[in-house]
């Protein structure tokens, strides 16, 4: 078929973002016109100056819309959006030159519905952002879902950076109203309508992730509150594997008890386990502070993701109250 595409970027109150992001499509080695549906999402810092700059190079179309979270705006855009398949990121994401190119040729030697790309760390990242990049990308700490070419189980596009044919949204009705979680959610959606996905793993984007220690232990604690929630809605997608963070942080506790009468063997494991972690990010990130301060983000995922998680699987099985009740935080209000 063929692909007109139509990129979906809601922003809130990231003019400085916006600009990154739009410089590097302004680099695109892709030929064939596109367009670029950028979402004002109730912002009290516009983007509107800074979007101004960039309508003589690039076909943008800017909306603006009273805040409703990210889900919402990317429905909105895809609704307002010309073109046939959508390509969804998130604001805090620099594109390199050839992500068109590899995005269109993927699909037209394979074509599928929706399809995702990795993440990865651009070279002026600082060095605790590239720490929580390893920490979300590494196969020994996600297992490879965030867009790994070894990843456990069936590959799940995350909204970072998603594409989704005009057909597929039509059919699904797009994103939810939770966040986070609304990527997952509709994929599993997407998936039960027939379609397929795939990981495009050429066509990555470098992901800011405007993030420091506070800010990622709450988005991890929310990722492991959300994941009951959709275990519940999609029962068929439930892992052993989703209990991992939780298991791990337990197990770490109960070892140091261990340690205390003299029982050594299971605090081995994690020192083996983070030795292990340490020497994985050395070699992909060439840095030893890297790697140190990799150990912090995975400390603070696993803590923050495990936590979560327990909590919100036991609210969710002894409370007779919906998600929407226990967790408002989680979810917006169209």
């Amino acid at each position: 078929m063929k692909l007109d595409f139509s990129f979906i970027v809601p922003v809130y109150n990231r003019p400085n973002e916006i600009k990154e992001l739009l410089e590097s499509l302004v680099l695109q080695t892709y030929k064939t016109p596109y367009e670029i549906v950028i979402v004002e999402d109730g912002s009290t810092s516009s983007s509107e100056a800074v979007i101004a700059t960039f309508e003589d190079k690039l076909a943008i179309t800017y909306l603006k819309k009273a805040n409703s979270g990210p889900g919402d705006s990317r429905n909105y855009g895809m609704r307002k959006a010309r073109g046939n398949y959508f390509i969804v990121l998130d604001s805090d994401c620099i594109l390199p030159p050839q992500y068109l190119v590899e995005a269109e040729k993927a699909l037209q030697k394979e074509y599928v519905d929706c399809y995702g790309g990795p993440d990865a760390a651009h070279e002026s990242f600082s060095l605790v952002q590239k720490a929580i990049n390893y920490a979300m990308t590494s196969f020994l700490t996600t297992g490879g879902i965030r867009g790994g070419k070894k990843a456990v189980g069936k590959f799940q596009p995350r909204s970072f950076n998603m594409g989704i044919s005009k057909k597929a949204f039509e059919a699904t009705g797009g994103y939810g109203n939770i966040h986070p979680g609304e990527d997952p959610d509709l994929t599993i959606r997407i998936w039960n309508n027939g379609f397929k996905t795939k990981l495009i793993s050429e066509a990555y984007v470098f992901h800011k992730r405007r993030i420091d220690w506070n800010k990622f232990y709450i988005q991890v604690n929310k990722f492991g509150m959300v994941r009951p929630i959709l275990n519940k809605w999609h029962p068929e997608t439930k892992k052993i594997t989703y209990w991992f963070p939780t298991v791990f942080c337990m197990g770490f506790v109960f070892s140091l008890l261990f340690a205390l009468i003299g029982f050594n063997f299971p605090i081995y494991f994690y020192l083996f386990y983070f030795c292990l972690l340490f020497v994985d990010s050395l070699l992909k990130n060439k840095n030893v502070a890297i790697a140190l301060l990799s150990l912090a983000a995975v400390s603070i995922q696993f803590v923050g993701y495990g936590y979560g998680f327990l909590k919100s699987t036991l609210l969710l099985n002894f409370s007779s109250k919906k998600a929407e009740e226990l967790f408002p935080k989680l979810f917006f209000k169209n």
